[in-house]
């Protein structure tokens, strides 16, 4: 697979429905990305039936920037009927993470835009969620109850929710506490006007039956049958023509007026041919929740051909009030279609429809969605503690991964140096003075314990993280560790795996340089999305911890001296405060381990460690246990 853009993210669509099934809201916002230079992957409603990890693809478009994607999943369940339970969960987060380990993805916008995919788009590390909220899905009858809950948990936690109407909007305001943190938009449908303002080379013939009184779209239970009989009724010198898969028995309902023809369902490519064939377009539909929230795709597509538009009173539609007619009763509506076809067919008030329909464009819509996706957004803020002591070639890699990121998050780094003597101070300086940030010089070496309190004292974040100088960070690390200490609150420290530590954490991977690193640790974290494993002890080589977690354990315990078993300490007063720690599976730090202690003398080493383990061990009143690798599989 090609490598993707650094500056540039993936979008998947987690999708409401198949690419297929017809050419909506998903379709368009994914097609205009994809020309936009962005690769999208459109992952369809229907799942394939297998037990491994894994995905059936297809291209889109010829430039491989469009694809649909079907996920492996066991029995494929409905994604309507049930919410995901832990085991399905598990093997979806396993096949998405193949997908984007195929595509060496580098960064994610999760557009998710049903709640089923909750508790796997949400939890993909380096990615932004996007939940695109576009219809009330408990309106619809196939959706589970329990879904309901998912799209809660949904908006609380997005990093951006989109609604297409003001009514939903207000609606879910009404109901979830929104955070300074989370950004809400309205992000309205819009047309594909080049498309539906021109005429079809091959228009539709019109029916031999007067002119024509048009509709497309689903015939479902909010279609106003009653509505349309009293409009059969006063235009019998009319066409009444609806297009659409009839779902709810409308054409058998309407059977006894002759003037209402139904095609059922017509390929989008046809539809502007039919459309341009309309005299008067209306929208028929019940009041009731699920309509009160829509914006109607098809009446900015009526707009763009410059036809009169009758519609019932929806309050999307008070938008449209110069371009469209609002009808508040059955009288009212029958009157609007007679004014209109009266009307001259080509007229001022026709190209006024479509000089606004050319401002509702899916170009302007995408435009307004990449200011909102990959534009600054307010985040809790970070800050990372950098000891230093010497090793300025492993500082200067550390630091420059730190600052590399295009889209990660604006970090506060608080470098404390111990006393270095090989030319580390000058480049500290000059570092500190080019990237804003806060530098501390000690005349002498304090030890880790001392240096990193002194960090910690100054540092302003809600999220604290410790990070040796004989590391590098990957893309997206610090947001993917905040949100696993967002999404689990009794959980009060967290680290990363890495290729050298003597814990658990170590994983198995190996990689010549560090680009060839930043593939593989791609490689590994995403087939390890959303995983955390409890541990004992983090080396603390790279941990993090919410403010709140130092509030109640404190700083760090400076007996310990020049360094050792001040890690184990603190997991044991995290632990004793009724928090747990884990390693993230899906957040990977090279280390080169141990940097400092290598330039001490190894008498002297062995000296340090028996003295803190004596320390540590009188001070818990237990023997310490020595940290084990983790079993390989």
């Amino acid at each position: 697979m090609q490598e993707s853009l650094d500056s540039l993210p993936d979008y998947l669509f987690w999708g409401v429905i198949d690419w297929d099934f017809r050419h909506q809201r998903p379709q368009h916002l994914a097609e205009q990305l994809s020309l936009g230079g962005r690769r999208v992957f459109y992952i369809s409603s229907t799942l394939q039936d297998d037990p491994r990890a894994g995905f059936a693809l297809r291209p889109l478009d010829q430039t491989g920037r469009l694809f649909e994607v079907r996920l492996f999943a066991r029995t494929a369940p409905i994604i309507y009927h049930i919410a995901p339970d832990a085991t399905l969960a598990c093997q979806l987060r396993r096949s998405i993470g193949e997908l984007l380990s195929w595509a060496n993805t580098h960064q994610v916008v999760s557009l998710i835009q049903h709640p089923f995919w909750t508790p796997v788009a949400g939890v993909l590390p380096n990615s932004r969620v996007v939940y695109d909220c576009m219809d009330l899905h408990q309106g619809f009858g196939n959706n589970a109850v329990e879904l309901q809950d998912l799209e809660r948990n949904l908006i609380g936690a997005a990093d951006l929710t989109l609604f297409a109407s003001a009514w939903l909007e207000q609606h879910w305001h009404q109901q979830i506490p929104r955070t300074p943190a989370q950004q809400w938009a309205v992000l309205r449908n819009a047309a594909d006007f080049d498309y539906f303002s021109k005429p079809a080379q091959h228009p539709c013939q019109a029916p031999d039956q007067g002119p024509v009184i048009g509709y497309y779209g689903a015939l479902a239970h909010w279609f106003d049958v009653e509505l349309l009989a009293a409009i059969a009724e006063a235009f019998p010198h009319c066409t009444i023509l609806l297009i659409g898969a009839d779902t709810a028995r409308i054409g058998a309902r309407l059977r006894h007026h002759t003037n209402v023809r139904l095609t059922g369902e017509v390929p989008y490519r046809q539809l502007s041919a039919y459309l341009h064939a309309f005299d008067v377009c209306i929208l028929p539909f019940r009041i009731e929740s699920l309509t009160m929230a829509t914006n109607p795709v098809k009446v900015y597509e009526y707009l763009s051909a410059g036809k009169p538009v009758v519609t019932v009173d929806l309050p999307e539609l008070h938008e449209f009030q110069q371009q469209v007619t609002i009808a508040k009763d059955q009288q009212a509506f029958i009157d609007a279609i007679a004014r209109a076809l009266q009307a001259p067919a080509s007229s001022a008030e026709s190209r006024q429809r479509q000089a606004f329909a050319a401002q509702q464009t899916w170009q302007h819509r995408v435009q307004a969605l990449l200011a909102l996706t990959e534009g600054t957004q307010q985040q809790p803020r970070v800050s990372v503690i950098v000891v230093t002591y010497n090793n300025l070639a492993f500082t200067r890699d550390c630091l420059a991964s730190l600052t590399a990121d295009p889209q990660g998050q604006p970090l506060e780094i608080i470098v404390v140096d111990n006393g270095s003597s090989d030319g580390s101070v000058e480049f500290l300086q000059q570092w500190a003075t080019s990237y804003g940030q806060t530098l501390i010089l000690n005349d002498s070496n304090r030890g880790f314990a001392a240096a990193n309190n002194q960090g910690l004292a100054l540092a302003r974040g809600e999220f604290l993280a410790l990070l040796n100088n004989d590391t590098q960070v990957t893309a997206g690390w610090a947001r993917t560790l905040r949100r696993h200490l967002q999404r689990n609150p009794g959980l009060g420290l967290i680290g990363a795996v890495t290729n050298n530590i003597g814990n658990e954490a170590k994983i198995d991977i190996h990689y010549q340089n560090s680009q060839e690193m930043a593939v593989r640790a791609r490689q590994y974290t995403w087939r390890h999305a959303g995983l955390i494993v409890p541990c004992a002890t983090l080396g603390f080589f790279a941990v993090m911890m919410p403010r709140s977690t130092y509030e109640r354990v404190g700083p760090l315990d400076e007996a310990f001296g020049l360094g050792f078993f001040e890690d184990d300490d603190y997991c044991r007063r995290v632990e004793q405060a009724g928090l747990s720690c884990a390693f993230a599976e899906d957040v990977f730090i090279h280390h080169h381990l141990s940097a400092s202690f290598a330039q001490m003398p190894g008498k002297q080493r062995q000296l340090l460690f028996e003295r803190n383990k004596a320390l540590y061990e009188a001070k818990w009143g237990r023997p310490w246990t020595p940290h084990v690798a983790r079993e390989k599989p």
